[in-house]
């Protein structure tokens, strides 16, 4: 009997299983927006749920239990001077899946879960701004033509100081 089990098992064994759910995770705070399947989403969700609760009184304990999920301090500084300040006030529903078309190759139902806050991004770059001016190649002297000339030897005497004996 499966009473008072709640965690989808995903056909995986448990160590696969908490990978699985760590890696989305850490994608989910990294980009506020994720693309998976739809079983995978809903068991995130109160995952995720639960993270931004300990997100929103920041504490010393609070943030050592969201590293044990992350495991990445760059991650849990994100969630708690970011993420968790936005939802503050809000009491719960932090998170929200939506359908998107089935995945080609097995046709296995995709969902999009994402932030119900999320940041708004800056506006992309016009083409202009987008490209950067061509700087010119410097000439270079006789000397340094030379130089690169004469390959393998010329590197180790400017390594090791000697010169050629002549």
């Amino acid at each position: 009997m499966r009473h008072r089990k709640k965690s989808e098992k995903f056909s995986r064994p448990k160590a696969q299983r908490k990978a699985l759910v760590k890696s989305l995770l850490r994608a989910l705070i990294t980009y506020e927006r994720i693309t998976t399947t739809t079983a995978n989403a809903k068991a995130l969700r109160s995952w995720a749920d639960k993270l931004i609760t300990l997100a929103k009184s920041d504490t010393l304990h609070h943030r050592r239990l969201s590293y044990d999920m992350l495991q990445d301090h760059a991650l849990v500084k994100r969630l708690f001077t970011e993420i968790g300040p936005r939802y503050r006030k809000t009491p719960g529903g932090y998170t929200r899946i939506l359908q998107v078309s089935p995945r080609k190759g097995d046709n296995a139902p995709m969902s999009l879960l994402e932030f119900t806050q999320r940041t708004k991004r800056a506006k992309p770059k016009t083409a202009k701004e987008q490209t950067k001016p061509v700087q010119e190649p410097k000439q270079k002297t006789p000397q340094e033509k030379s130089e690169e000339q004469k390959g393998f030897m010329s590197g180790m005497r400017k390594i090791f100081g000697k010169e050629k004996e002549r």
